[in-house]
């Protein structure tokens, strides 16, 4: 039997888009009247097909019921913790607490440097504050629970009494226990879960939000070959079966984002696939962050144009994925995101 998939596509923006509504010539993503879309890919791992959303009714019943389920979840007003979805996107400012991060590494990893830079990623703009004690690049090796936690928690007492949402970028769950006694609002755990076998008890018993990732492999062997027979669905097929086995395990609660992980155990053209495509996860009814600041499929795509920040690069994946809904974006250079985003919504006004 096939199984079918479901696409936002087609959209509209500002003004437009708040006209379109009215006159129910489309519907709205997430809930969000700036952002609205009239038509739907429907996909299986054989082919797709793009139809109006008038003509649901028209499919084969199987097809209808199933469409009009994921259609519910696109449609649906999304929320998470105290974050207003609506108002998007939400820029997760990222501080790597370590000497060899790919891009930052050994900036910020003492309490000096690093109270600066927090303190300016809020100024500029970041709802959430993304702290990492462990380099995730490429080829990386793991590091001792006792050193990660020795390198984040003096930040992390920093911020104890500070107004700011903490996300915490670890895949062990001594880390998370240490951490959650002093100030974390939110796990980021790059492994999708799978690292530590204690995570998911640790999630139960505490009720964090958390972010379920991609990623294929390990840091350290992730971009040796990766391979998937269907990436796009791979990764959907990957979300929906792990949130089912966070259902069995107890975890009943919604405040959980989904990411599926640009540039961990991808290609480039694994990349591209996701970044063009990346409306289909709206249809598991959960908000989706992207990590694309300074990443190698920029540096790919743009060659010879490649810069050390690769500004231009992220300021437009991220615009290109806003463009298709994506809620939170995993960024280093805040200010001159926001800026961007300030002025393309202006534009669409």
């Amino acid at each position: 039997m096939n199984k079918y998939y479901t696409r936002a596509c087609n959209f509209y923006f500002g003004s437009l888009s708040q006209k379109n509504i009215r006159k129910k010539k489309s519907v709205p993503l997430n809930g969000n009247s700036l952002i609205s879309f009239d038509k739907l890919e429907i996909l299986n791992r054989k082919k797709s097909k793009t139809i109006k959303i008038k003509d649901i009714d028209k499919l084969p019943r199987n097809q209808k019921i199933k469409i009009n389920k994921d259609l519910k979840k696109i449609k649906k007003k999304k929320t998470f913790k105290q974050f207003a979805l609506s108002d998007i996107p939400i820029l997760m400012g990222i501080v790597n607490l370590t000497p060899d991060s790919f891009s930052d590494g050994g900036k910020y990893n003492n309490k000096n440097l690093a109270s600066k830079h927090i303190k300016n990623l809020l100024s500029n703009g970041a709802k959430i504050i993304d702290i990492g004690g462990e380099s995730t690049r490429p080829g990386a090796s793991d590091v001792s629970s006792i050193k990660e936690w020795e390198r984040v928690k003096t930040v992390l007492k920093m911020l104890k009494n500070r107004k700011c949402f903490v996300s915490l970028d670890t895949r062990k769950s001594f880390v998370m226990k240490k951490a959650s006694k002093i100030k974390v609002d939110l796990i980021n755990d790059v492994s999708g879960l799978d690292y530590d076998p204690q995570t998911i008890d640790f999630l139960k018993k505490s009720g964090k939000p958390f972010i379920i990732h991609h990623m294929k492999g390990t840091p350290k062997n992730m971009q040796i070959k990766p391979s998937y027979k269907n990436v796009l669905l791979d990764i959907y097929d990957f979300f929906e079966t792990k949130l089912k086995y966070i259902r069995k395990n107890g975890i009943k609660h919604n405040n959980i984002i989904l990411d599926p992980g640009i540039g961990f155990g991808k290609n480039l053209k694994h990349n591209i696939t996701l970044l063009k495509n990346i409306s289909i996860f709206h249809s598991l009814g959960l908000p989706v962050m992207l990590g694309l600041s300074r990443k190698r499929f920029i540096k790919d795509i743009s060659k010879k144009n490649d810069t050390t920040e690769r500004l231009g690069g992220t300021i437009s994946s991220c615009i290109h994925s806003y463009l298709q809904g994506v809620q939170i974006l995993r960024v280093h250079d805040v200010k001159e995101i926001n800026q961007a985003f300030k002025v393309f919504k202006k534009l669409q006004n």
